[in-house]
């Protein structure tokens, strides 16, 4: 089975590639604390040094500060997850427009195109980004499709039986903006840092998995404080480029167009599975 698994890696890696290709204040860190100072050297004259006790009590003064800081950020950090994930009860579908930009090292400019999405909890989705779309990421409970319209191409990656090996990390990585429970997505990503800016909660996640880490190191989701809506992502990768996508016109439970996510292509399309090739 481990040696599947390393197979299936590079595929892995390839196949989201390309789907990343499309969808592309005051910090709380939860691994916090510092170092005690170090205990100064007493003098001779017995006029200037301190006794051990009160050495030491001091030091424990210290000690019981930071861990009472650590405490209230740690504290104020559950509270903010809770009331996230609270809160993901109340969302059942996600329209809006998006603008994406894509940060590349090679390049001096970031490239910034927009699109549309839509949005149906748990499990379906569709990204059109350019206008007109050039490329569309649409998911199925078993099945995600990108579509290169212009191209007349669609590439195929079935999604059934992927609770375990590589593609589980996958999928974790698209859905960490709209997490199910605070259980599974702490099973899925270590919660790196909490920062409040403006009206903004901004969410750090790294992934525990070794594999979906060298693709990205890091991905961030920016919620509404007001109602822990969906703001934005940012989706930074092991090779220093980002995206990052920014949601506007949002509107929360409305009721979908028919057939939003329904595969419609014309005849002369070709389909492809880049898994099995």
């Amino acid at each position: 089975m481990a040696a599947a698994g390393r197979r299936a890696a590079p595929r892995t890696r390839a196949g989201l590639a390309r789907i990343f290709h499309v969808l592309g204040g005051t910090s709380h860190t939860l691994n916090g604390g510092a170092a005690l100072p170090r205990r100064p050297e007493l003098g001779r004259s017995s006029s200037f040094a301190l006794p051990d006790y009160g050495i030491c009590g001091l030091a424990w003064v210290v000690i019981l500060f930071f861990c009472a800081a650590h405490y209230s950020f740690a504290a104020e950090t559950n509270q903010v997850l809770d009331s996230w994930f609270s809160a993901q009860t109340n969302f059942h579908t996600f329209t809006g427009q998006v603008i994406q930009t894509r940060t590349l090292q090679v390049l001096s400019e970031p490239l910034v195109c927009t699109g549309k999405v839509w949005i149906a909890m748990p499990d379906r989705f569709r990204w059109e980004i350019g206008q007109p779309a050039q490329t569309i990421a649409l998911r199925q409970p078993d099945c995600l499709f990108i579509i290169y319209p212009r191209l007349k191409r669609v590439e195929k990656y079935p999604l059934k039986d992927t609770q375990q090996g590589p593609w589980r990390d996958v999928l974790a990585l698209l859905d960490a903006s709209f997490p199910r429970s605070r259980a599974v997505m702490e099973a899925q990503f270590r919660v790196l840092a909490i920062t409040q800016t403006n009206a903004d909660w901004l969410v750090a996640l790294q992934p525990r998995s070794t594999l979906a880490r060298r693709m990205m190191g890091e991905i961030d989701i920016c919620v509404r404080t007001n109602d822990f809506s969906l703001a934005a992502t940012e989706m930074k990768f092991a090779d220093g480029s980002r995206m990052r996508n920014d949601f506007t016109h949002i509107v929360l439970n409305s009721v979908l167009p028919e057939g939003c996510f329904d595969l419609k292509t014309e005849p002369d399309y070709t389909v492809v599975e880049p898994l099995k090739q």
